[in-house]
């Protein structure tokens, strides 16, 4: 029977666990453990003595155990089978990980189905060898990231899933907002995948979700991304949907042969053709006109002063109470916004607590400092351009005194941001 000299494993680190291939040990064989490796010895299936980084030689005095269960004559050198497995302890932080098949999930924003895939990578450690060994390896000759990737694909996969859906529908995140919260996600799956693979002494050093993506011939996905760019081309030059489509209407009307003004050119001359033309389009025109009129003002509406109904900006009386909104109201009094007390409106400053009276330009209530809007009627407050101060009232895009832009754009983007949000809805940015 064979006795072996020397033991040791200088092989790919990619392999977390290795065993010897010979069985035939003997005492006095030396077993050479590297940093970052551990070494276990097997006898009859059974895990006995542990030995870190240095030189072991197999003796009765280094181990015990054995000698309890082999007979070694003191001082003889007497071969026995066994096996001897290396753990490998070093941080492996390159495990990659991917979704096989496409999440189908439906964006909780745009209302359209989509099909998402995600791919990143952790990092593991084996923690304890002995479990490692006795839960995870088995008989195997060897375990390494192929091994580590298959036997928890199950687990990785159903958390990043998970993950991934409870950020779009319950956080109600949009498919093309989800990148932005790529570090949540990281940290959420790896909290939940720590303590199911310590079970199995490895331990989770990071987990990273490098991205998550859409197949590029989406169909859904491709008008949603068109339709987005479209609003943002019309924000930009200040236009709505129902007014692009009267003036295609225009354009269309202008350029078909087929309309009314090119019978008229064929049938008359003179003055003859253009009142023909006028009243063949007059119609035409008009409702257009509407059109555009009726898409712009009912983007607005007003509060009445009196009953607080809300109703549209051009009508001129309210449908509730009556009252006239042309007919300038006589107010007396008004109440302080910071005290409640009631003074009359010829002052400046309140009798009682000293706060300046503030008037809405519309109700003339006293409003607070700051305030957008007037409590009272619902009326925009004054602004003051943060260049030259002018008082600017309404939604304006650049004050109209020095020409100063009044609205906040991504500086990635340049997408028009509503409200203080700290990334930008249209490409993610961080603002």
């Amino acid at each position: 029977m064979a006795v072996v000299e020397v033991v040791k494993y200088n092989g790919n680190p990619d392999v977390f666990a290795w065993k010897y291939p010979s069985e035939q040990l003997g005492t006095w064989t030396q077993v050479i453990v590297n940093e970052s490796q551990e070494a276990i010895l097997f006898k009859g299936g059974q895990a006995l003595d542990l030995f870190p980084a240095g030189r072991h030689t197999l003796e009765t005095a280094n181990i015990p155990i054995l000698n309890k269960i082999v007979n070694l004559p003191f001082g003889g050198r007497s071969p026995f089978t066994a096996e001897v497995w290396y753990i490998n302890k070093i941080f492996s932080l390159d495990v990659k990980w991917g979704t096989p098949t496409p999440i189908q999930l439906q964006d909780p924003k745009y209302k359209i189905f989509i099909s998402l895939r995600s791919f990143g990578q952790f990092g593991v450690q084996i923690e304890d060898s002995r479990k490692f060994l006795m839960k995870l390896v088995g008989t195997l000759p060897s375990f390494d990231k192929d091994n580590m990737l298959k036997f928890f694909r199950g687990l990785y996969l159903t958390k990043a899933k998970d993950a991934i859906s409870t950020y779009l529908v319950h956080k109600k995140v949009s498919v093309l907002e989800i990148n932005a919260y790529l570090d949540e996600l990281s940290e959420y799956i790896k909290d939940k995948m720590i303590p199911i693979m310590s079970e199995y002494g490895i331990k989770l050093v990071n987990f990273y979700v490098n991205d998550i993506n859409i197949p590029e011939d989406d169909p859904a996905v491709n008008k949603l991304k068109e339709a987005l760019a479209k609003r943002a081309e019309m924000d930009i030059v200040g236009y709505d949907y129902a007014q692009e489509r009267s003036f295609d209407t225009l354009e269309g009307a202008a350029t078909n042969p087929g309309s009314a003004q090119s019978g008229l050119m064929g049938a008359g001359v003179g003055l003859g053709m253009g009142v023909g033309l006028g009243g063949a389009m007059g119609p035409q025109f008009s409702r257009i006109a509407e059109n555009i009129k009726t898409s712009t003002v009912k983007t607005l509406s007003k509060s009445c002063p009196n009953c607080n109904a809300a109703m549209e900006i051009e009508k001129r009386f309210c449908s509730e109470c009556g009252h006239n909104f042309e007919e300038k109201q006589e107010k007396n009094e008004t109440t302080c916004s910071n005290c409640n007390f009631k003074y009359g409106k010829n002052v400046k400053f309140c009798p009682e607590c000293g706060t300046i009276y503030n008037p809405c330009p519309e109700c003339e209530e006293d409003v607070k400092e700051g305030a957008d809007n007037c409590h009272k009627c619902g009326s925009s407050m004054p602004k003051p351009c943060s260049n030259c101060s002018t008082l600017l009232k309404g939604k304006m895009k650049f004050c109209p005194e020095c020409g100063t832009t009044l609205v906040k754009r991504c500086s990635n983007c340049n997408f028009e941001i509503d409200g203080t949000p700290k990334f930008c809805p249209e490409c993610g940015n961080k603002i």
